[in-house]
Parts: structure tokens; C-alpha cells; sequence
């Protein structure tokens, strides 16, 4: 009797067809969707098969791809995952230095926001922005210093020099984009402009020079003026060195200044009230934060005592003041938007270099001269970019 061959069977389970019979080991909708290409391994195949849906690719095919895939360094992944390990919400902080209701704070703000969403970066939805504002109190400005740091977030913007000295006691390593500082180099802030070599760069708010053009513009439209009362705040580096200017052009001038505190606000009424009792008398007003704060007196005073007056910034003028020179105090803002966004993208405040004013502005209150007596010569007014009528 003729025996019939014996079949070698894993299981005495009826089994469906052999491997070779299978096709595909998801069924596929189509036969146009298959992915299956015998040049593509790796993270190729394993993208195709992701994208089709893992339709037309048998067990074998997906088993080497997703193998070859785990073997692959990760810039070689599919460019969907790798966005999604990039995917984070940055975080930024900003301190600045005036009270939260103060509008020429909230358009700086607002500057800065609009440059960073031109760049790409929306708050609440790709960035987180933490506002403190510390109304040009020291304590204030040392502890939102250290609750922004405690965030850690990914960079901060710092507004004039009495906010980031305090952030940069805070951190060392947090990035530091600043606006509004006079000398950063000799506030310890930078190595060099060029060159900042820590943590912190941004950009300037004009050099002390600067100065003394303010005393010349203030001979210029009230010639009679023979003594200066110079409000400056002794406590920064920029204080020391504006007034520093002044008295080396002063003797030119044939004028005699006055330094005036500006702490607070009793301080400030105090020293004017004395010096206004004098004759020939002028005001200049140097940059620093706590002149902003308390601007609404100061300009106020200076209309009481009929003390014709430079300002270090135009929002003076449009309070009341007489006549400013100085940058746009809102463009650093904007600018300062695209330090951060750099900074976000992977670059070091160390390797970008402070910048300096690229325009200034003459805005001149007609309205205000009228009120003191003073005849704006028509060379100034030819040179005015504002005029306030």
C-alpha cells in the first residue's frame, strides 16, 4: 500500500493561507493606495506606511521599516513628528518700570507685542508673556526681578537701567533684552557694546552727549536763562553721567546749575519751590524712570514757576512741557521684538550687540511758550519734527 506523505503541521488548527499567499497584511482600500517599494527602508518606508494609513504594507515590510526608523538619528524623522518634539509655548518676561495704568506704558507694551506676532509669536497661543509693572518702586522692581526669574522663562524684557541692574543680581543666565539704557557699559550691564559678552544686550537710549544739546536747544529758545535746575536720579550710573555732561558745556553757556533729587515727589516740589525763588531761571529733565513717574508734577511745576524746560522725552511735551530732543521712545520696542525672537530661535544675548538710537526727534508746545513768554525763533520751528499748537 502506497502511503501518502505525512504534512508538518504547528498547530492541528485549520490555518488560513500560507505567508506567501496573503498579500497585504491590512487590506487595502485600493490597489492605487499601495506603498510598498523595495528602494524605501527605514524611515521612508515608515513615513509612506504612516501616511497611507498603513494600507498595502504587509507584517515583514512594517516590521523592518519601524526597526530601521528606531535606528535613525532624530533629524532624519518624518518632519510632522519632529514638530510636534519642538511644539512648546515659550515664556517671556517683561518688567517695566511705570504703574499698569499709565497709557505711554501700555503703547510701549503693545509696540512690543506687535513686533513679536509680525515675527510669528502670538501670546497665548505659541508664547507666554508675564507683565509686572513696578511703578518706579525700588522694592517693587527687586521682587518682580525675582518672581520673573523664579519663572524661568525663556527671556526678559528690562525697561531703563533701575530694571536690569535688579534682574541681573537676580540671574546670570536668564536672557536679558534691555531698552532705554543710557550707558550699559558703565552700569556693569555689557563688556562692550559690540561685544556684550553675558547674558544681557539690548538697546541704548542715547549717549551722555546728548546733553549738552539740551542745554543748547534751552539757550536757544530762552536766551535770559542764567541758572539750571537739572533734575537727575543720583541712584543710577546715567544720572551721574548726564549731569556729568552738563558741566562740562555749562561754563560755555555762561550758566550755572542746580542739581535737583527726583526720589520722590515731596523732594522734587521741595527743590524747585527753592530754586524758583531766584530769577533767570531754566529746567533741563534727564532720562530716568522715576522722571517719567512723576512727569504730571514735574511739568506741572515747571508751568507754576514759569520755568522754561527740556525733556528727555516727548510725552513731557505732550503733558504741557516746552521742548524735547530725544529717540522715539516706543520704536526700541518694536526692535527689541526682534532681539527676542532671535534669542527664542536659539541665539545668545552675548553675541548680539547693543544698538544705538537711529533717529531723533525737536517736538516743540507753541502753546506752552505762549504761556512764558517766548518767541520760538523760526529757525527752531524750520527744524521742529513736531510742533503742538
Amino acid at each position: 500500500m502506497k502511503r501518502r506523505p505525512l504534512e508538518l503541521r504547528s498547530s492541528p488548527r485549520k490555518r488560513g493561507p500560507r505567508v506567501t499567499d496573503r498579500g497585504p497584511w491590512i487590506p487595502s482600500i485600493s490597489a492605487s493606495t499601495s506603498v510598498h517599494s523595495p528602494s524605501k527602508t527605514g524611515v521612508n518606508a515608515l513615513n509612506d506606511a504612516l501616511c497611507a494609513g498603513m494600507n498595502g504594507i504587509n507584517r515583514r515590510e512594517f516590521i523592518l521599516a519601524l526597526g530601521g526608523a528606531a535606528a535613525m538619528p532624530s533629524f532624519l524623522w518624518p518632519r510632522a513628528a519632529r514638530a510636534q518634539q519642538g511644539d512648546r509655548t515659550r515664556s517671556i518676561g517683561v518688567l517695566m518700570s511705570l504703574v499698569a495704568d499709565d497709557s505711554e506704558g501700555q503703547g510701549r507694551v503693545a509696540a512690543f507685542r506687535q513686533g513679536l506676532q509680525q515675527l510669528g509669536w502670538t501670546d497665548g497661543r505659541n508664547v507666554r508673556i508675564d507683565v509686572r509693572w513696578a511703578a518706579g518702586d525700588a522694592d517693587l522692581i527687586r521682587r518682580y526681578a525675582g518672581e520673573l526669574v523664579a519663572l524661568a522663562p525663556d527671556v526678559i524684557l528690562a525697561i531703563g537701567a533701575a530694571v536690569t541692574g535688579p534682574l541681573r543680581q537676580a540671574t546670570r543666565t536668564v536672557p536679558i533684552v534691555f531698552v532705554n539704557v543710557s550707558d550699559p557699559v558703565g552700569a556693569g550691564f555689557v563688556a562692550s557694546l559690540a561685544r556684550p559678552g553675558g547674558n544681557a544686550t539690548g538697546f541704548m537710549q542715547f549717549e551722555y552727549s546728548l546733553s549738552g544739546k539740551w542745554l543748547e536747544l534751552l539757550k536757544e529758545i530762552a536766551p535770559g536763562v542764567k541758572r539750571v535746575a537739572v533734575i537727575r536720579d543720583p541712584d543710577i550710573s546715567a544720572g551721574t553721567g548726564q549731569l556729568g555732561a552738563l558741566q562740562s558745556v555749562a561754563p560755555s553757556f555762561g550758566v550755572e546749575l542746580s542739581p535737583v533729587g527726583v526720589r520722590d515727589a515731596a523732594e522734587i516740589e521741595q527743590t524747585l519751590d527753592s530754586f524758583a525763588q531766584g530769577s533767570n531761571g531754566g529746567l533741563l529733565v534727564t532720562g530716568s524712570t522715576l522722571a517719567l513717574v512723576h512727569r504730571d508734577l514735574i511739568t506741572a511745576l515747571a508751568a507754576r514757576y514759569k520755568l522754561p524746560a527740556v525733556y528727555f522725552q516727548r510725552l513731557f511735551v505732550f503733558a504741557g512741557g516746552l521742548i524735547s530732543y530725544a529717540p522715539d521712545p516706543v520704536e526700541p520696542f518694536r526692535r527689541a521684538a526682534g532681539y527676542v525672537d532671535r534669542i527664542l530661535k536659539g541665539e545668545k544675548p552675548a553675541d548680539l550687540p547693543v544698538q544705538q538710537p537711529t533717529k531723533y526727534e525737536l517736538v516743540i508746545n507753541l502753546k506752552t511758550a505762549k504761556a512764558l513768554g517766548l518767541d520760538v525763533p523760526p529757525t527752531l520751528l524750520a527744524r521742529a519734527d513736531e510742533v503742538i499748537e
